[in-house]
């Protein structure tokens, strides 16, 4: 039971020690996630399109 204690205190004092992001570096990190995962979802749909009609012609 010790261990667990000393584990829980431990933690909470490693999470005091930490600097959390503010509301404007969130919002903007959010915004470069939602474009990055929009780019590669065009990229993929594209090459996925591309593939599609060099299939399409060789098989038939």
């Amino acid at each position: 039971m010790e261990k667990i204690l000393s584990f829980v205190r431990e933690a909470k004092a490693e999470l005091k020690k930490v600097t959390w992001p503010g509301k404007k570096q969130v919002w903007y990190s959010t915004l470069v996630v939602i474009a990055f995962t929009l780019f590669v979802a065009a990229y993929l749909g594209i090459v996925d399109l591309a593939l599609t009609g060099i299939f399409t012609k060789i098989i038939s």
